[in-house]
């Protein structure tokens, strides 16, 4: 309605983006705030969102007194370039101490990603005194967390299961248990409303259960990927972050042609530079994974030595097959054929929907933070923002992962079905062996012996 009156009294276009100041035009987009008239209906609003507080130099004094006589640009550059190899060194160190390491590693990004864009929305819960935000904020993350990482024990961990009575009890009625404390959430939630705020109050519930959505969820999805085997977890991480490396050089070095408004200093040149580079160097690091047991078996829970397995008799995906090649291209390369891992045919696929589709995860948080007027999520990270401002390509790519393989990839998992029928009742354990007998009687996949008895 302000704005109404301001176009009315200007005289001036009403298309014209002169007659919206900024604050105007953001002022009721922030989290949906009625305008004057609105207000005066709930007095949800007496103020706008307030303002994010200015970031932070945390960067080490050792790297600012070494690069202090650079422009800032360059300075920039290297802080981005030094921080860039410090997480890949220990990416790979993770890695390297196992699943259970990379699976307690996930859970804290978790937890780091949802505090960041909680946070956001805390600093309306401090000017508006909401009751409980925070609270219940954290309460529900617990619960959803308690979901997803149960339902995962049911899955994998089966033979644990069986010989633990305890958690045979939590794995039965995991689910209603599940919803009672979510339920005890929300009544929280409904007890906690005050008159003059339930628009305010609603939209932060909203905002919570988006948050739990983008961040929660995706993360289930990324361990879930880790335990198809290892190489369905480094690869697609390593392939957006080679994507968001290669796309930055590029950019930085040829970028002339800016891509998107949302995020003004990606350019053509660097989308277009890191498309190729990303799906040649994903191509050659499918290959160098592939040969390793390690990397490319699931991984499994062993009862017997209580730790986490990843040896197995390689699938056809990790076995060297040969592909003959279009006539066109046998006339360039002077080759008929040609020696692959059919996973690195997927990769193909991998790293093109990191460097086309992936990118718009960036974009998606480049909007959302401009929305609230903030540069990054947070400053935990010299020169690269917060945890939020690394992962939001990685998210998308975690979900893309799961739906790929289990629309081209994973067929029946005989270990997961044998888990699963193991904490049957034995009669109806007994029921499914004369069903299968019968079943491979009638196939003739029985030997004689078996058919005698």
């Amino acid at each position: 309605m302000t704005e109404l009156r301001r176009r009315g009294a200007g005289g001036g276009d009403p298309d014209s983006a002169e007659n919206i100041s900024d604050k105007e035009a953001d002022g009721e987009d922030r989290l949906g705030l009625p305008s004057e008239g609105e207000g005066e209906m709930e007095g949800d609003c007496k103020a706008d969102t307030p303002d994010a507080p200015p970031p932070t130099d945390n960067t080490p004094q050792c790297l600012n007194k070494a690069l202090e006589g650079l422009s800032s640009r360059w300075k920039n550059w290297w802080i981005r370039g030094i921080l860039s190899l410090t997480m890949i060194i220990g990416f790979f160190l993770i890695i390297y101490l196992g699943p259970l390491m990379l699976i307690f590693v996930v859970m804290s990004i978790q937890i780091k990603c949802f505090q960041e864009i909680i946070q956001i929305g805390y600093r309306v819960y401090r000017s508006y005194d909401l009751p409980w935000f925070r609270t219940l904020s954290w309460y529900f993350l617990i619960c959803v967390n308690y979901f997803f990482y149960g339902e995962t024990v049911a899955d994998y961990f089966g033979a644990l299961v069986q010989r633990e009575e305890p958690l045979q009890f939590l794995v039965r009625y995991h689910r209603f248990i599940s919803f009672a404390l979510y339920l005890a959430g929300f009544c929280m939630f409904v007890l906690s409303l005050v008159k003059k705020h339930y628009r305010l109050q609603f939209y932060m519930f909203a905002w919570t259960h988006v948050t739990l959505l983008i961040v929660v969820t995706q993360s289930h999805l990324v361990i879930q990927n880790l335990f198809e085997g290892m190489i369905w977890f480094i690869v697609p991480i390593s392939i957006v972050i080679c994507n968001d490396i290669m796309a930055y050089l590029f950019g930085f070095f040829f970028g002339r042609t800016p891509l998107i408004k949302l995020s003004p200093k990606k350019t053509w040149e660097g989308f277009i530079g890191g498309f190729f580079s990303t799906v040649f160097l994903s191509f050659l690091f499918a290959y160098l994974l592939s040969q390793y047991q390690y990397f490319v078996c699931p991984v499994e829970y062993n009862s017997e030595t209580n730790r986490f397995a990843v040896e197995c008799e390689p699938s056809d995906l990790f076995v060297i097959q040969e592909y003959t090649l279009p006539v066109m291209v046998q006339n360039i390369l002077r080759w008929k054929t040609v020696n692959l891992y059919p996973f690195q045919i997927h990769s193909i696929a991998l790293s093109s929907f990191a460097s086309l589709i992936g990118p718009f995860g960036g974009f998606f948080a480049s909007g959302f933070k401009r929305a609230f007027k903030i540069k990054d999520f947070a400053d935990t990270i010299p020169g690269h923002g917060g945890i939020m401002d690394r992962f939001d390509c990685q998210y998308l790519m975690a979900t893309f992962v799961h739906v790929y393989i289990a629309s081209f990839i994973r067929g029946p998992n005989p270990s997961k079905v044998l888990q699963q029928l193991l904490v049957l009742q034995p009669e109806q354990q007994l029921n499914i062996f004369n069903t299968l007998r019968n079943h491979l009687r009638e196939k003739g996949m029985l030997p004689p012996a078996v058919l005698e008895q």
